[in-house]
């Protein structure tokens, strides 16, 4: 099928007039009868053994339903990310946490809960808990953390306060490759805590009935695998617990990939106290210091090239910081290390890294999952290593970027790429030839032009568990339901799934709804994370939908008396195709060939006549996905102030191949947000602590978010490299966008001003210092 009536096309969003309207229902929106709200009390402490906790003023307080602390809640360890339902087979996840313990590991951990009338009164009455804490040593830097007289937050098998296991990957022989290279270069990077900053704060209402069934609706990206956390915490069957998002969520980018923080199982202890519903909702602050962030932390490349360019060996190391509790930081550090090795074919190859508990916020998952890391300080080096060798970055790159068949250190095949193409229409659009051409002698604002490469996955598999299933339900009057369980974070999930639906099926997205994000309507997915949705559940709906339309093809066949493969659909019709009838009669159903035989009837005919005879159409899906790289280039223009040390982006090019873009206005608008979060990530945001493990950026205010203000220009280029795995050809898109941005601008940076920083974000400090040691002021 060469030409696609629904895929492909520039739709409008089917959440668009409900979002617009101010009438779609988010987790902060809503309400239940005799709802009590929920507050949590926390550590004003980076590490402390609680020794007392009283809670009787707090109970006696008019209007308090329930306290909750570490005494009335289960002991049972979990792990708030989804990493602990997903986990393949041959680890055993890391389990370091309780809903409240009665030790404190970071400022902001859980010590109690409160539920009441009103948010004043819950609020009051965590005034009135009294708790005594007895300090303990702690740590804040994952380096400092491994060293023999650092506390011990957890105990660990690994190592000095190393959660799961350490992290390996070699290809090639490494010793024998940088022996035989002509030309190598090591450096030491140091990448920032970044947070998501997603609208909607974590957010949860929980509802416990007399028979003990749980109904959770909350923020989270992952409606199955939560139930299955939650499950385990509380000792309720999968069966008895329903998780659902209202429908809709308010941004995600990984902070919600399990629960949303621990507000659903904060929500639902307090709920089984009080014998009430109870709507926990963090505010800015909290979801500032106590939901996970991205992971700082340390990353060395050691790169080895010939001296006609060609990369010869590549050696990796990366030390990433865990924070408090383990959430995804024993996988980050895992990609980190694949995605970073998988964009150039170098023969020989080696990677080793881990984390580190410290008393900081957790660490977990974020749009990019470790790659950004990665690719900030490879990107860096090899603009080092062009240099060095005295060849251009663009064709260096060209010369030694991953083919399709490449052999590579990832468990599948590298099954189609269209990074050439990326690079060359970046490269087009951004003016790659002005590069060094930006500046006259004594300019005081000085221009440069930088890039960056990279690639990424399209789902988890087979680094963790990763399957998907979907139903597609012809009702009795033709119309379609499609049910799949994963969210809808924002990504326009509840458009391009239908959109599958009615291309395969031959009738108008009109005629599609979706039940999405429940656990009780769905079918179990692993939900919206891992840049999944469109390639992992859309093979999925794509199964359910030819499964539908070949029962439908099966049955009219028999209604028409002709062959299954004589038919099509189109418009909600089926007809006979051939030389004197086909498309032409779809819209009405009624044609005849000329013998007066009918040779079309509407799927509404059809349905019903089925239904009067004891059948309905249901397709099911069940896949387990393979796995397809996107691929992404880069670049960036930008002014740096040497009076002020300030850089300003002036324009960015992003070309990705997204395999075909299902819908092209959706997948424009990941890349432009991706792409502003990642000018952040390499200019601005970052999460410091101070002496006393205090976050010194716990709010918007204080957080320097790149705002529209600061939005350069954005040229959002899609390639389609089509793959074979993916649904009509797509792969994942939905983390790339910020992938290379910081490599990109920290090179522009450098071909700039000549300053090559090592460390993110590029602040106008940092720079102005820089700038200084170059003039030899410092």
């Amino acid at each position: 099928m060469s030409s696609f009536n629904v895929v492909g096309q520039n739709v409008r969003r089917l959440d668009a007039v409900e979002k617009a309207s101010g009438t779609a229902v988010f987790s902060t929106d809503f309400k239940l009868p005799g709802m009590l709200y929920g507050k949590v009390l926390r550590s004003p402490y980076p590490h402390a053994r609680i020794v007392n906790i009283d809670t009787s003023g707090a109970e006696k307080l008019p209007g308090v339903k329930a306290v909750a602390t570490h005494k009335n809640t289960p002991r049972e360890k979990f792990n708030t990310s989804a990493t602990m339902t997903f986990t393949v087979p041959t680890y055993e996840p890391v389990l370091d946490q309780y809903i409240f313990d009665n030790v404190v590991r970071y400022v902001g951990d859980e010590v109690a809960a409160v539920a009441a009338v009103s948010e004043q009164v819950a609020e009051e009455a965590l005034k009135l808990i009294r708790v005594e804490y007895e300090p303990l040593p702690a740590v804040f830097d994952p380096l400092e953390a491994m060293s023999p007289e650092a506390p011990v937050i957890h105990e660990c098998a690994t190592g000095k306060n190393i959660p799961g296991e350490i992290i390996r990957i070699p290809f090639g022989d490494i010793e024998k490759g940088l022996a035989e290279s002509d030309v190598i270069i090591e450096e030491h990077f140091k990448v920032p805590v970044q947070k998501q900053v997603q609208m909607e704060t974590q957010a949860a209402v929980a509802q416990v009935g007399a028979d003990g069934k749980i109904t959770v609706w909350s923020t989270t990206q992952t409606p199955h695998p939560s139930r299955m956390i939650l499950s385990k915490v509380f000792g309720v069957p999968h069966s008895k617990i329903r998780v659902l998002n209202p429908p809709y969520v308010g941004g995600g980018f990984g902070v919600r990939i399990g629960l949303s923080a621990k507000a659903e199982p904060i929500a639902v202890a307090l709920a089984m106290l009080a014998r009430k519903p109870v709507k926990v909702v963090y505010s800015r602050k909290e979801d500032f210091i106590a939901s996970d962030t991205r992971h700082g932390g340390y990353v060395t490349v050691k790169l080895g090239a010939r001296k006609d360019g060609a990369f010869h060996a590549i050696q990796m190391k990366g030390i990433l910081n865990a924070g408090a509790y383990c959430s995804f930081s024993c996988e980050t550090p895992g990609v980190l290390g694949a995605m970073g090795l998988a964009v150039y074919r170098i023969p020989h190859q080696y990677y080793y890294g881990h984390s580190v508990y410290t008393n900081t916020t957790p660490s977990g998952a974020m749009r990019g999952f470790g790659n950004p890391q990665a690719m900030f300080a490879i990107e860096s080096v090899v603009d080092m290593m062009a240099e060095k060798l005295g060849m251009d970055p663009l064709e260096l790159r060209l010369k030694n970027i991953m083919r399709v068949g490449d052999p590579w250190c990832l468990p599948y095949k590298c099954s189609s790429t269209g990074l050439a193409q990326c690079i060359e229409r970046g490269a087009r659009s951004i003016g790659w030839e002005r590069r060094g051409k930006l500046n006259r002698p004594g300019d005081k604002k000085l221009r440069g032009i930088g890039m960056g490469v990279g690639t990424h996955v399209s789902n988890a598999w087979p680094f963790c568990v990763d399957y998907d299933n979907a139903y597609v339900t012809i009702q009795q009057d033709g119309s379609v339901h499609l049910a799949a369980g994963v969210p809808d974070i924002g990504t326009g999930t509840s458009t391009t799934l239908p959109q599958f639906v009615a291309e395969v099926l031959g009738v108008r997205l009109d005629q599609v709804s979706m039940a999405f994000a429940d656990t009780l309507t769905t079918p179990f997915d692993i939900g919206s994370h891992a840049s999944r949705t469109c390639y992992a559940a859309g093979t999925a709906v794509v199964a359910a939908a030819r499964d539908a339309r070949k029962q439908i093809l099966d049955y009219a066949a028999d209604f028409l008396k002709v062959a299954p493969e004589g038919l099509d659909i189109k418009d909600s019709v089926i007809y006979v195709t051939g030389p004197n009838v086909g498309a032409e009669c779809a819209g009405t159903g009624v044609c005849r060939a000329g013998g007066g035989e009918r040779t079309s009837v509407t799927l509404k005919e059809l349905a019903y006549h089925a239904h009067l005879r004891n059948k309905q159409f249901i397709g099911v899906g069940r896949i387990v996905p393979d796995n397809a790289p996107p691929w992404h280039a880069h670049f960036a223009e930008v002014e740096v102030d040497t009076e002020t040390g300030q850089v300003r982006v002036i324009k960015m090019a992003a070309a990705h191949d997204v395999g075909k873009a299902i819908n092209p206005g959706i997948v424009e608008g990941q890349i432009e947000g991706g792409v502003l979060m990642g000018v952040g990530y390499a200019l601005s945001e970052e999460i410091r602590y101070d002496e006393k493990g205090r976050q010194l950026q716990d709010s918007i205010h204080k957080y320097m978010l790149p705002t529209a203000e600061d939005r350069p220009e954005i040229d959002a280029i899609i390639v389609e490299a089509e793959d074979p795995t993916g649904p009509f050809g797509a792969k994942g898109v939905g983390e790339t966008g910020l992938v290379p941005t910081a490599g990109a601008v920290a090179n522009a940076v450098y071909n700039a001003a000549g300053i090559r920083l090592k460390e993110i974000p590029l602040t106008p400090e940092k720079v102005f210092r820089a700038l200084q040691e170059k003039r030899g002021e410092a």
